[in-house]
């Protein structure tokens, strides 16, 4: 950044495209509105609808300007307060959603849009937890299990998948999670039952869910329709990625009352997080220059858990991945 107090700099793209059109931009410093407030951003969440809109696969559905700035998810502290705002002050540490804005290291989002950051809950966790919490925690709300059913989630190693299969336990639910064999500890950590893909996939379920499965969360979004009927789980209780993709666009843009069920919903994830009741495995975390790197990382699909920018990190001549120290280890 130069000149901070009149200029800050914000992720943005001008043409549609893969990771090299994604640009750190110097912008004028924003100053809040009535019923705004200005956060300077340390963490923010990247995520794969982000990634679609960029590409231009969602120009029907998501309107973008040229150039466009982007990110949903982020955690800060609050620099200014608008006229009207008395719930957050000066130096408050907040966690919230933005629309298409948080990649960049101040953002200017209404007051609504934000929840106060829990003591014990890590910046890393709090601005990556909004986009990917709010899929998951909707689509295990979407299937109404009971405890004691059985549900399986699919790519369940994933950012959305992994906290799925958390809020699923949560409910007294028995979760079985399909993912690659290196995945498996990571899974069997966390209570869930790991099942690797492929070929007989619907045979290894059986064997793990002898009573019958009754619900099925697809983010892998190719088959799962098709192994969830053979599993005979009643349509209802059957949701694809298609599902995912329809909760997240409709986040990115909401309505009021959209905004407002979302703040409501981090308010119960971020309060779940800080208490250990679910945990956020940060499986990357890039310095917010290194964006490029970032979304390269997230688009080969390798990636346990969520993918974060850091606006503040310690060093700037490297990339941490916890995936690699662990997968190194003999």
């Amino acid at each position: 950044m130069s000149q901070a107090a009149k200029t800050t700099e914000s992720v943005q793209f001008s043409e549609f495209g893969g990771v090299d059109v994604l640009d750190l931009v110097e912008i004028p410093m924003p100053h809040p509105a009535p019923g705004e407030v200005l956060v300077e951003v340390l963490a923010s969440g990247i995520n794969h609808i982000e990634a679609y809109i960029r590409q231009g696969l969602f120009a029907n559905e998501i309107a973008v300007s040229k150039p466009q700035a982007q990110g949903s998810d982020f955690a800060g502290i609050v620099l200014e307060v608008g006229e009207g705002v008395t719930q957050f002050k000066r130096h408050s540490e907040v966690l919230g959603h933005s629309r298409l804005s948080a990649q960049a290291y101040h953002i200017v989002v209404p007051a609504e849009n934000l929840v106060p950051k829990p003591k014990d809950l890590s910046w890393e966790v709090a601005g990556s937890l909004f986009l990917a919490g709010l899929a998951a925690h909707d689509l295990v709300e979407s299937v109404h299990l009971k405890a004691g059913e059985t549900i399986v989630v699919s790519a369940a190693a994933g950012g959305v998948g992994s906290i799925e299969i958390q809020l699923a336990k949560l409910k007294g639910a028995n979760v079985i999670g399909t993912c690659g064999e290196r995945n498996f500890d990571y899974l069997r950590q966390l209570g869930i039952k790991p099942v690797v893909y492929g070929e007989g996939l619907v045979d290894r379920i059986r064997e793990l869910a002898p009573d019958g499965v009754a619900a099925y969360l697809d983010n892998f979004g190719q088959d799962g329709k098709a192994i969830a009927d053979e599993l005979g789980v009643v349509p209802s209780r059957f949701k694809s990625s298609d599902d995912r993709k329809r909760i997240e666009l409709a986040a990115i843009v909401p309505d009021s009352e959209g905004a407002k069920h979302n703040t409501t919903v981090l308010t119960e994830l971020a309060h779940l997080a800080a208490d250990h009741k679910i945990s956020v495995l940060i499986s990357g975390y890039y310095p917010l220059g290194f964006v490029r790197q970032a979304f390269d990382d997230l688009e080969k699909r390798h990636a346990r858990g969520k993918i974060v920018l850091g606006m503040k990190p310690a060093h700037s001549y490297g990339v941490t991945k916890a995936r690699d120290i662990a997968d190194a280890r003999p």
